[in-house]
């Protein structure tokens, strides 16, 4: 029997399109990085630290159930993001069975993306070189 995760992967340049789209939310971008949140995230994103997101998620699903795409990353979405988005799929199931919304992670996480967007303010906000040299 194989493993399938309840997520697909998005690259940074097919979720860059997303956020630029700004006459439809197609998209919500959730960051589930903790205290490494600090320095910049990808436009419009919402902050759920993973230290709580169980605690979070149930209303997340809820205050999102009507957008088409949901895609969760942390700094490099190799643990932190993939799980929030295993665990929020399982709750999206149980309360909307019938949802046909697509649950998402980030390939290469934040760091992937502000490499290549953090000088474009359109998809980076808050960014501090700082954080991230």
């Amino acid at each position: 029997m194989s493993f399938t995760p309840p997520f697909k992967y998005i690259s940074a340049p097919e979720l860059a399109q997303l956020v630029k789209r700004t006459d439809t939310q197609e998209v919500q971008v959730v960051d589930v990085r903790d205290d490494d949140f600090v320095g910049g995230n990808i436009k419009g994103a919402v902050n759920s630290p993973s230290e709580n997101f169980t605690q979070n998620v149930t209303e997340l699903v809820k205050q999102y159930a009507e957008v088409p795409k949901v895609v969760f990353h942390c700094a490099l979405s190799q643990q932190r993001g993939p799980k929030a988005a295993r665990i929020y799929s399982e709750i999206q199931k149980e309360l909307n069975p019938d949802s046909k919304q697509e649950v998402l992670v980030l390939r290469d996480g934040f760091t992937g993306f502000q490499e290549l967007y953090k000088d474009d303010p359109a998809l980076v906000e808050k960014y501090n070189r700082m954080y991230h040299d």
